[in-house]
């Protein structure tokens, strides 16, 4: 039986375009996509293409622990959403402006080694760094 979706959201003050540009440009997303300060992103690449190749490696600060975090993108309407495949999952990303805002949704298949509340919390997490660095950038 499958897993339901998790979705997660935030509402980012700032254009659409801004917010797009930096969710998918490299030099950013280094700078936001981790779930705790003891993590960082040192490294980016993103093919923005059907096909094309997103990986972020992920690394405790410390040196202990680190994974890249490796997808294709399976459809995109360039600055409104896309989806990627990871590990035969799937995760959407959308962008919808209302007034001077922008409204981020993910959605995303849960895997099945960590609970799902776990899960959600740390996507969560990377997309609240995702909304404070774009705000204050």
């Amino acid at each position: 039986m499958a897993q339901e979706k998790i979705i997660i959201q935030t509402t980012v003050n700032a254009p659409r375009q801004k917010v797009w540009d930096y969710y998918t440009r490299p030099e950013h997303i280094t700078q936001w996509n981790f779930a705790d300060p003891s993590w960082h992103c040192p490294t980016a690449k993103n093919d923005l293409q059907v096909g094309g190749r997103y990986v972020a490696r992920m690394e405790a600060r410390d040196g202990s622990a680190g994974f890249d975090f490796d997808a294709v993108y399976t459809e995109i309407d360039m600055g409104n959403h896309f989806t990627y495949e990871f590990g035969r999952r799937l995760a959407t990303v959308e962008f919808k402006e209302v007034g001077e805002q922008t409204v981020v949704t993910i959605t995303f298949d849960p895997e099945t080694t960590h609970p799902i509340d776990m899960q959600r919390r740390g996507w969560q997490s990377i997309l609240n760094n995702f909304k404070q660095y774009t705000e204050t950038h």
